[in-house]
């Protein structure tokens, strides 16, 4: 079944709020297997001007997908998830996120597609502090294979 297109513009009600700890950081960083001292070291990261260490740039992702899930588990828009591979991601930082930072993520969907028989879903996160400072915004394209009408192009 295909995407509903009255879905482009939606936004969705800010996700819950989440605390980035050092050890978030950390471990994020030994994940991506980036060993830089500023996402280790507060020393070293007030040295380069932070105030406390900074997370890797992808580390927005957390975040973004925790808010997407609102968008992925909404019935109404008809996503099967089992269909879908991730497309294309894209970060547009405002400001590193670092250790300390209180964040949320309020969703939006930016585009619906249909292209060669697959849906074709964008949506945008935008990550800012629980006092309304932008920090991220992370953009998805997300693919639902074969679940586009037949001859539907975009």
């Amino acid at each position: 079944m295909p995407l509903d297109e009255g879905f482009i513009g939606r936004e969705y009600p800010p996700s819950s709020p989440y605390e980035v700890s050092r050890e978030k950081i950390r471990e994020f960083a030994d994940a991506v297997k980036d060993d830089s001292p500023l996402y280790r070291d507060a020393d070293s990261a007030r040295a380069a001007g932070y105030p406390d260490v900074i997370a890797p740039p992808t580390f927005a992702m957390r975040l973004a997908m925790t808010a997407q899930d609102a968008v992925v588990g909404d019935d109404q828009l008809g996503l099967d998830y089992d269909r879908v591979v991730h497309g294309h991601q894209a970060f547009r930082h405002h400001r590193p996120i670092r250790a300390g930072d209180v964040l949320t993520a309020v969703v939006h969907v930016d585009d619906i597609k249909a292209r060669a028989g697959n849906d074709f879903l964008t949506v945008r996160a935008e990550i800012g502090t629980v006092d309304g400072e932008p920090v991220c915004t992370a953009t998805s394209t997300l693919v639902a294979r074969g679940t586009a009408e037949e001859g539907e192009q975009a």
